[in-house]
């Protein structure tokens, strides 16, 4: 009888133990989590291409734009400089490729030839891809190490053959939340998606055609509805602004441009060259003509305010970041931490956002943590979801994290180091 009792109180002794252990660990969660929310996760700056001073058509130089403080970087990079070593995209060493076969213009030794009108921010890798306006060829800038990439074995059109006029330029490309990078010409008729991996692919994927219910307008017409720049939102869409001051918004799937309507509220003379979305949700725009300035766009109504910039004022021909327009209305989960929980001091630099999640999809930004690390998804009851392995080989690198749709609700990201310790966790919540 004795012995029973023994047993018993051993057996209620393990089921206590291993109880506070749960309970310990959901407390743990629970206590470490603060709100974070997806405005805090965006850029609040924008890369600008502008010239070197305010006066000239340049467009060869590279900077940064703080959108709180208004104020610019200097110079990061001069396109124009002819003496810049260069970089095959695919093999990864210097190129000599011959620029003849596909330029405009005979200036076009500089890696941003006679000047770029359109750039575009992959925050992913930390580039910033471009094309410059007379040579028909994607290149990128490697921005951890400035060095410059073309893809040489690739046209941004079908043939390589001389670009005929003006109107076959490339004046708008942006990023889209499915990872890749969308170009379209100034005159509709070519439009490209290509991708960011260590073999760039180019995909045409033929003109844009107008949406029926566009009310005599067209998106070929390249005098009111060229030029311009193109951002994403977050429900995959793209909006064109063009330098008339129109607004489309692309079906990429369809190829449609739906006319939505004009830009007001801006100087007779202000043409919009530049486009990027800030943290607040709105678009920033700017003018390549001295003395227009820059202004913030409402996208409920289309109107315009000045955006005040500090210091020199420089005007921009293209505005690149990676926020997206908001088009979908966010699933608040109330009384959710979703704060990181930082177990070393290298981990600090660990960010992952967007939080909550909404496309099935999140990004982790490690920092200065170079190395190999394991990356689990659970559920609040422990059971593995997914399970990753991430070699980290640069500073500031960033890894997309995908998963299966269906996956509504909070989960745990646990980060792990060789040694299978801890380094991260963080509470994600899945929208949809």
């Amino acid at each position: 009888m004795e012995l029973m009792k023994l047993r018993q109180q051993q057996h209620k002794g393990m089921l206590d133990c291993r109880l506070k252990k749960v309970l310990g660990y959901l407390v743990l969660v629970s206590l470490t989590i603060m709100a974070n929310t997806v405005t805090a996760q965006n850029d609040g700056f924008v890369y600008a291409i502008t010239n070197f001073n305010t006066t000239g058509r340049g467009w060869n130089a590279v900077r940064k734009l703080d959108l709180k403080t208004g104020e610019f970087t200097p110079v990061l990079l001069n396109g124009s400089d002819t003496k810049l070593e260069v970089y095959d995209a695919l093999t990864k060493k210097i190129s000599n490729a011959k620029l003849s076969d596909v330029s405009l213009e005979k200036n076009s030794n500089a890696p941003f030839g006679t000047g770029v009108a359109a750039v575009a921010f992959d925050k992913k890798n930390n580039r910033l891809y471009f094309t410059p306006m007379a040579i028909d060829q994607l290149r990128y800038i490697d921005l951890n190490s400035m060095k410059l990439y073309y893809v040489t074995d690739h046209s941004l059109r079908t043939t390589k053959s001389k670009l005929k006029n003006k109107s076959e330029i490339i004046t708008r490309m942006t990023f889209a939340p499915d990872g890749n990078g969308y170009a379209l010409s100034s005159d509709g008729n070519t439009f490209v998606r290509f991708t960011t991996g260590e073999k760039v692919e180019i995909t045409q994927l033929g003109p844009l055609t107008d949406d029926a219910s566009n009310p005599g307008v067209s998106i070929h017409d390249h005098c009111s509805c060229g030029g311009g720049d193109m951002v994403a939102d977050d429900d995959g869409h793209l909006y064109i602004f063009s330098t008339g001051n129109s607004i489309y918004k692309v079906d990429i799937e369809n190829k449609t441009a739906k006319f939505l309507g004009a830009i007001s509220g801006l100087p007779k003379k202000f043409n919009t060259e530049g486009a990027a979305v800030t943290a607040e949700g709105k678009v920033l725009i700017s003018s390549a003509a001295n003395g227009n300035g820059y202004f913030v766009v409402d996208p409920k109504n289309w109107k315009a305010t000045p955006y005040e910039a500090k210091g020199t004022v420089l005007p921009s021909f293209d505005l690149a970041n990676s926020n997206y327009l908001q088009t979908k209305a966010e699933e608040k989960t109330p009384e959710t931490d979703t704060s990181a929980v930082v177990i070393t001091d290298d981990a600090s630099q660990i960010k992952l956002f967007p939080n909550p999640v909404v496309h099935n999809h999140f990004t982790v930004q490690f920092g200065k943590m170079i190395g190999v690390y394991q990356l689990e998804i659970r559920d609040l009851m422990g059971q593995l979801v997914l399970q990753r392995v991430i070699e980290v080989n640069t500073e500031n690198q960033q890894e997309t994290i995908s998963f299966k749709s269906g996956l509504k609700g909070v989960h745990l990201v646990r980060i792990m180091g060789t040694d299978k310790k801890e380094v991260f966790n963080q509470k994600i919540i899945v929208v949809q």
